[in-house]
């Protein structure tokens, strides 16, 4: 039994012949492939939930289409197509304009396919939020002569943040699985360091748990960080019963 538990904590080891570091770099990856592709939704979601209520017609035609699309269709689809169609349609341009060929960065494609896709579901989360506003306070500032960027700087981000952080956290939750799927673009992250970990070792079990439990210290510190940042915006207001 000593044995079995020496033999575990060595192939867990930070330090090779150990396979620790190695996970805990793809963990670190994952965090910042995730944290990137969050950024990008949040900006292109704020940005689409404005704009689906702004009434331009052909803008909302737009906004609309990019919504349905792109929750249609899986992101493994979307990055592998971005990664290889993308990257061979680029060529083949530069090719043309005699001009070297490009290559796509793992890392890039990931945070900016996964940000892309994220953009639709945060547009419907900050719409929603924005909709539960009680229209009375948008009206008073108009009435107080607030432009639109002081309007929603004042009035519209406080009130939506209550509202949009249940949503936002689950997204973030979805964001930092679906990280996995860039493994198949050769970028290393957790889920493909642990691969390769039990690839290399044959002790799948064991770096599968241990890959597993390190999903779940993601989820457990990120549910604190958004606990405290909902307690901060819902601030004076009334505790549910």
């Amino acid at each position: 039994m000593a044995t079995a538990q020496q033999g575990i904590l060595d192939l867990l080891s930070p330090y090779p012949p150990g396979w620790g570091g190695v996970l805990l770099t793809g963990a670190v990856s994952t965090v910042a492939i995730s944290a990137g592709a969050f950024l990008i939704g949040l900006l292109l979601g704020t940005g689409g939930a404005l704009g689906k209520l702004s009434g331009i017609r052909p803008l909302r035609f737009l906004l609309e289409l990019y919504t349905t699309v792109i929750r249609a269709v899986p992101e493994l689809i979307l990055i592998v197509g971005l990664y290889y169609a993308g990257m061979d349609g680029l060529n083949r341009l530069l090719a043309a304009l005699n001009l070297p060929a490009f290559e796509l960065n793992g890392f890039a494609v990931a945070v900016a396919v996964l940000g892309f896709v994220q953009g639709a579901y945060m547009t419907e989360v900050l719409r929603g939020a924005i909709l539960a506003i009680p229209v009375g306070q948008i009206e008073a500032a108009k009435a107080f002569g607030m432009g639109r960027r002081l309007r929603f700087r004042r009035i519209i981000l406080p009130a939506l943040l209550p509202n949009a952080l249940p949503g936002l956290a689950n997204l973030w939750m979805s964001i930092t699985k679906d990280s996995a799927l860039v493994a198949v673009v050769g970028y290393q992250e957790l889920a493909l360091a642990t691969r390769l970990a039990g690839a290399s070792t044959k002790h799948y079990f064991i770096f599968f748990l241990a890959s597993a439990l390190v999903y779940l210290a993601l989820t457990l510190v990120s549910n604190a960080l958004f606990n405290l940042v909902e307690r901060r915006v819902r601030r004076g207001q009334p505790k549910p019963a």
